[in-house]
């Protein structure tokens, strides 16, 4: 029996706002570029050093996308969940190029961390009858 788990988790800085593109069935799709930053010392240079890595993050989601649309603008703090995913395609001269991105897909997750905006694909609706409180208690029952 195959078993396996593809998850990736990034918290990041929009480089751009989301770019929207509509496919031929009408869908849309949301990609995304997002830098994590890290840090060592180098002690030839004996200073330390700022590296980013770029990230490309895609989605199909509908309403997610519809929010990316309007949200996600440069430099907004996030947080992706998603998995990885290689793709293939040929270039002008039939060479074989590939790419890795992390997809958003149904169980995935983008969070803003730089405001209380939270949109997850699974996300709870909030509740339209909240639970009353507990009343207080009779001063004459005994504890």
């Amino acid at each position: 029996m195959a078993f396996g788990m593809n998850k990736a988790l990034l918290i990041g800085r929009l480089g751009a706002a989301a770019a929207i593109s509509h496919l031929a069935t009408g869908a849309k799709v949301a990609n995304m570029s997002i830098a994590t930053d890290e840090s060592y010392y180098d002690k030839n240079r004996g200073e330390r050093v700022q590296k980013a890595e770029w990230h490309r993050v895609t989605t199909f989601q509908d309403g997610l996308v519809d929010i990316l649309e309007k949200k996600a603008v440069k430099g907004r703090l996030v947080q992706v969940e998603g998995k990885l995913q290689t793709r293939k395609w040929q270039d002008q001269d039939g060479n074989d190029r590939y790419s890795t991105e992390i997809l958003v897909v149904p169980n995935g997750r983008i969070q803003f961390l730089d405001k209380d905006d939270d949109f997850g694909i699974n996300r709870e609706p909030a509740a339209t009858n909240p639970v009353p409180a507990p009343a207080a208690p009779d001063s004459d029952i005994p504890f």
